[in-house]
């Protein structure tokens, strides 16, 4: 956790009615050694977020600094934002050219904040490593809807303030399984330099609708930020960032006569929503996916409360069927390979047919590869 916010000299006048924007994307960016947000309630109803610079970021300007941290949000909206919501020490301005350790908040009203899990079990612990298996729905920072209830907010109020435990990576909110944190700055540094040279292999195991024609596939379909219809989705697009992930069908199944598949997937690289857009793409669908999945429409009726009940019934699960299942990587004191896992959790294990003790349905035969299809290549 952070060290205590700044107290200000200034009082800037709280938001108008798009305040919630500002922090829903907090948690996407990649820190190095401690969380780049934290979000304190100083009155009845506002809360104010604080933002503490790394190191990789000295030298950007102060809205682009933003713009990074709170994707969803425009350039302009940033700055408007500055002008209206930011409390500081000292005077700061859009194109303040920021420096690691410098702190800023900005000032909104609070908003009643969604019931999330409580449970957070322990994999492993040690003094560099603390890998954790995140329940679904659960978020790991907070963010504009989520203050008390995320893994980071969970931990403070289990181990105390004093306990140092840093999310290496990513999982979306609804995605569950593998969360390995570094629990010292040292270890914090040396799971990013990991992550970033490629040295971590991570499975997941997905729920999908469709029965791929053969046994093993690979997409490698570059990705770009942007949709349409939602600013922090993501689509296939040849101008985007490389990106590959194989995949291996472990079930075929059926549901009242419609076809589902148990996939194994292996991304090589690790963008934003990867493995659920390259699905998308794929033309199998992740089960419950309300930004990837069926109508392009339920995200925005899902965000707003009004997700009709067909609608529901269509995505078949409150969640969409992602699942961490296992991570491996170099110990950061020993630099051996750890491995740990994560068993499925019951709400996708009980929608699938004949689950073994291992959590898995019995695999099918293998069939031809797909490696040089036309799917090996989208965009």
């Amino acid at each position: 956790m952070l060290d205590g916010a700044l107290t200000s000299t200034t009082a800037s006048p709280l938001l108008g009615a798009a305040d919630a924007e500002v922090t829903k994307s907090a948690s996407a960016a990649r820190t190095d050694l401690r969380m780049a947000t934290r979000i304190d309630e100083v009155a009845e109803g506002v809360v104010e977020v604080t933002f503490t610079v790394e190191p990789n970021y000295a030298g950007w300007r102060l809205d682009l600094y933003l713009c990074e941290k709170i994707r969803r949000l425009s350039r302009v909206r940033v700055q408007r934002i500055l002008r209206t919501a930011l409390v500081a020490d000292l005077p700061l301005k859009p194109s303040t050219r920021v420096w690691p350790g410098l702190t800023f908040r900005l000032r909104r009203r609070s908003l009643v904040e969604p019931k999330t899990p409580d449970d957070l079990r322990e994999v492993y612990r040690d003094e560099a490593l603390l890998v954790l298996d995140k329940p679904a729905g659960l978020p790991i920072h907070p963010t504009a809807r989520y203050h008390h209830g995320t893994v980071v907010s969970l931990l403070l109020r289990q181990h105390g303030p004093l306990f140092h435990a840093a999310p290496a990576h990513r999982l979306d909110r609804e995605t569950s399984g593998v969360l390995v944190c570094g629990r010292t700055a040292e270890a914090s540094r040396r799971l990013m330099r990991a992550f970033q040279e490629g040295t971590v292999e991570k499975e997941y195991l997905a729920i999908v609708e469709g029965w791929p024609a053969q046994d093993t596939f690979l997409v490698d379909a570059p990705i770009l930020e942007g949709t349409p219809t939602i600013r922090i989705a993501v689509r296939v697009d040849a101008a985007g960032r490389p990106a590959r992930t194989r995949f291996q069908v472990a079930q075929r199944f059926t549901r009242a006569g419609e076809p589902f598949a148990l996939l194994r997937c292996l991304p090589e690289t690790g963008r934003q929503h990867q493995i659920r857009v390259h699905l998308q793409a794929a033309g199998f669908p992740l089960v419950g996916d309300k930004m990837y999945g069926p109508d392009p429409g339920y995200f925005d009726r899902f965000s707003r409360h009004c997700l009709e009940p067909e609608a529901w019934a269509r995505l078949r699960l409150e969640r969409h069927a992602l699942h961490a299942a296992r991570l491996s990587l170099p110990h950061p004191l020993s630099g051996e390979s750890a491995v740990f896992t994560a068993p499925l959790p019951e709400d996708l294990a009980s929608f699938l047919p004949r689950v073994g003790a291992d959590g898995l349905a019995e695999i099918d035969p293998p069939g031809p590869s797909q490696e040089g299809s036309p799917l090996a290549h989208l965009g």
